[in-house]
């Protein structure tokens, strides 16, 4: 399949080295080393899909641009749309082009997330009572040098929207309960720390996010009525760990089942070879769950711009 990079940022830098060969062109309208400046100047007889790497503000105007044109698009994460008719809207626009739109969390790729699903699934741990997800990074100061990202609710869309895609993935849950517990903003003009939660049906749900975790730190913990599994860290910053830990009744030690997972970072490579498989699949766009996280996030916007502390 032939695919541009849109965007030549951090993102689109990953995106262009794992496309290889099969990227055709990429467009960013400041990097020197880009070979185009607009998506206009690109031949749309050229490529076959795009990967958008691009600020939130322009991702519906190329998102609809790229449909009009029966382009298949990978857009990276959040895909915020405003209402929820334009999602609907750019659902049936790109079902009727034949374009596959996806959203990328790549962390769904993630070995040990992946394995969590289907423990949960088998109901592995029983009735699960609580979910709680911690991820952190030390970019504060990054995002505050950047003109766009220090804006708006901060890490709460940035971080806080692979947390919730977590939690849609391994639980596929409504988030219309999930309020906003905490925000700070310690370095930031936006927040770089915050902590949204639920306890309304189960599992009860803590997501906490932060820009402040000098080092890159991800947990998640789900208690069970037979159990409990436990994540730490990503692959892409070290060994990942998971534990499973089966309950001794009335008390005592659990038994115990560890496994680990190697350092390297792989899952931009499986999230591009599903994208690929779905576009020549032909799957049909589905953006139920992209509109799900934007109303929680917009729910959360209002919090935090109600001066929510």
């Amino acid at each position: 399949m032939r695919v541009i990079v849109v965007g030549l940022g951090v993102q689109g830098r990953k995106r262009l080295a794992v496309a290889g060969a099969e990227c055709v062109a990429t467009v960013d309208p400041v990097v020197d080393d880009a070979d185009h400046v607009s998506l206009n100047d690109v031949d749309p007889s050229t490529y076959d899909a795009a990967l958008l790497c691009v600020p939130d503000s322009a991702k519906l105007h190329l998102v609809e641009r790229l449909v009009s044109l029966g382009k298949h698009v990978l857009v990276e994460k959040p895909l915020d749309l405003g209402s929820v008719k334009n999602f609907e809207r750019l659902e049936r626009e790109a079902r009727e082009s034949g374009s596959c739109v996806v959203t990328a969390y790549n962390h769904r790729f993630e070995p040990h997330i992946l394995t969590v699903k289907g423990l949960v699934e088998d109901h592995v741990i029983g009735e699960i009572y609580r979910c709680n997800l911690f991820y952190g990074n030390g970019t504060a100061q990054l995002v505050r040098g950047s003109e766009w990202r220090d804006r708006g609710a901060g890490v709460i869309p940035d971080l806080g929207s692979h947390l919730l895609d977590i939690v849609d993935f391994w639980f596929d849950r409504d988030f219309d309960d999930i309020s906003l517990i905490s925000s700070s903003t310690y370095e930031n003009r936006s927040p770089d720390h915050a902590v949204l939660g639920s306890t309304v049906q189960r599992p009860d749900l803590q997501l906490e996010m932060s820009l402040l975790s000098w080092r890159n730190s991800f947990h998640a913990d789900l208690i069970g009525s037979e159990g409990s599994i436990h994540i730490r860290s990503l692959c892409k910053w070290s060994e990942s760990e998971l534990l499973v830990r089966m309950r001794t009744r009335p008390s005592g030690t659990p038994t115990e089942v560890r496994s680990v997972a190697p350092q390297g970072d792989p899952t931009w490579q499986l999230e591009y070879e599903a994208f690929v498989h779905a576009c020549k699949a032909g799957n049909q766009t589905s953006l139920r769950r992209d509109a799900k996280i934007a109303k929680a996030l917009d729910r959360m916007r209002l919090q935090v711009s109600g001066g929510m502390a």
